[in-house]
């Protein structure tokens, strides 16, 4: 089985070693990619200097912004192709899988659009002075994107660093390379420069490491767990440069008496299910106020037993998480709930001819969980929803806030006041008020707080993570 190779400085360049690329869905191999390294890394940087002091470099804005445009029609002109190989790859139902395809595109279409709109500012100082700031690029960046989403995270952490004229080198995860180096072949097809974007697979303690503490990147842009972040932080700061960093949640979802229920149980089971939990700001603790919470529960539950698991290919209400040791992961949280006696309020269930080897988990619902157990705090990135019983607005706030981590929070009731004092007072990056997501919106600043990162990605302010603000001072006389 020929290995994919990696992509650097416009050419497919190999490894010696290989690793094995695993299809969820059955537990079999289906290809293999490169196993980089320090070696591959360090000619990828290299590479991107090269770009930033060639025709890459040389670009303005508008035409950045035109190779960004032309990608995103390739994109969807692939979408197909993309789609099958992002759910063989990640285990996704194909519908999922369509949509991140459109993101993606989104994502080059959007920043394609803003390449030439970043302005900044001139400063009134003293007269016989012109004083204006600019932002320019930080340079060669690194990227490093998790299994999840492979293709939106792409889209979502490259297109704005390649529109603010970067040259990146790209790390996909090791179980999911596949659409991030087909998207570089549609780089190279829409007319980017050699170098402006490399991409280099391997493990991430090999590869990514080797990334995170080179001492020719500029910025880090990361996205997975807070105790890799912290590994990519703290070699960030050796070498004295920013990172933006998403670290995941453990966010609620509070519900009040007064909301539209039927649609929050619909959002609230969507929000912790999709992509099979395996998603940063799924909603994973529902916190209900006690009035409701056995209708709601039972509400729930009943949506619970409705859902049914299968290989990507099926396309059901979920698919299999990504690979073997994240399957029991997740199974061990629900064995844990079992041990100490929570109530497990309702499973989904298998579809049919599901393949025996694939890494399929029930979605599963638990009540009554106190707030300090380990279900309630850990991120276990998998189906499974924790419901936490209030008494009032003031305890759910206490709940709400009551994890390390702060990237996202769903909020339902029809009462005004009570939904700006909530938004006001829980800590996290973004706040939804009956609604979970806003659709997902390319346009939307996202990013956390506490134990979830810093720095924001997507919508307009993404930008200017990947630029550094200069200020220029002309002295020319009265």
């Amino acid at each position: 089985m020929n290995a994919h190779q990696h992509f650097i400085g416009g050419a497919w360049i190999g490894s010696e070693a290989t690793l094995p690329v695993l299809n969820p869905s059955h537990g079999q191999e289906m290809a293999r990619i490169a196993r980089g390294g320090a070696r591959e890394i360090d000619e990828a940087v290299k590479a991107g200097h090269a770009a930033m002091d060639g025709e890459w470099g040389r670009l303005d804005a508008a035409s950045r912004g035109r190779l960004l445009l032309k990608l995103a029609e390739l994109i969807r002109r692939d979408a197909e192709i993309l789609a099958t190989m992002e759910s063989e790859d990640v285990g996704k139902p194909m519908t999922l899988a369509r949509n991140d395809a459109q993101v993606c595109a989104r994502y080059f279409e959007y920043y394609g659009g803003a390449a030439d709109k970043v302005h900044g500012d001139t400063i009134p100082f003293q007269n016989g002075f012109t004083v204006m700031t600019v932002y320019e690029p930080h340079g060669v960046v690194g990227v490093i994107v998790p299994w999840n989403y492979p293709l939106q995270m792409t889209g979502r952490s490259v297109a704005p660093a390649l529109a603010m004229g970067n040259a990146v080198v790209l790390k996909p995860a090791e179980d999911t390379s596949l659409s991030a180096l087909h998207l570089a072949k549609l780089a190279a097809e829409a007319g980017f420069p050699a170098g402006s974007l490399n991409v280099v697979t391997g493990l991430g303690e090999e590869a990514g490491a080797a990334l995170a503490s080179h001492k020719g990147i500029h910025h880090i842009s990361f996205t997975g767990s807070r105790e890799v972040g912290t590994l990519i932080q703290t070699a960030a700061a050796k070498n004295t440069i920013p990172v933006t960093l998403e670290l995941g949640g453990k966010s609620p979802q509070v519900v009040f008496a007064d909301a539209d229920l039927s649609e929050a149980g619909t959002v609230i089971v969507k929000a912790i299910t999709q992509n099979a939990g395996q998603t940063c700001s799924a909603g994973s603790r529902v916190v209900i106020e006690d009035a409701i919470y056995d209708s709601f529960t039972a509400d729930l539950a009943r949506r619970f037993k409705d859902l049914r698991v299968g290989s990507g290919e099926q396309d059901l209400d979920l698919g299999p998480v990504v690979n073997a040791k994240q399957c029991e992961r997740v199974q061990s949280y629900i064995d844990l709930a079992r041990r100490d006696g929570l109530t497990i309020l309702a499973e989904g269930e298998l579809g049919t001819n599901v393949p025996g080897d694939g890494y399929y988990v029930r979605p599963t619902l638990i009540g009554d969980v106190p707030p300090d157990h380990r279900l309630a705090q850990e991120e276990i990135f998998g189906p499974v929803l924790v419901a936490i019983r209030v008494r009032d607005e003031a305890e759910a706030l206490k709940v709400a806030n009551g994890t390390e981590y702060g990237l996202a929070a769903g909020i339902w009731t029809q009462d005004l006041g009570k939904a700006l004092r909530l938004s006001k007072g829980i800590k996290s990056g973004q706040v939804f008020v009956n609604n979970y997501g806003a659709g997902g919106g390319v346009e939307l600043p996202f990013g956390g707080v506490k134990g979830s990162g810093h720095g924001r990605e997507k919508g307009f302010e993404a930008l200017y993570g990947f630029g550094s603000m200069k200020m220029i001072a002309i002295k020319h006389g009265v």
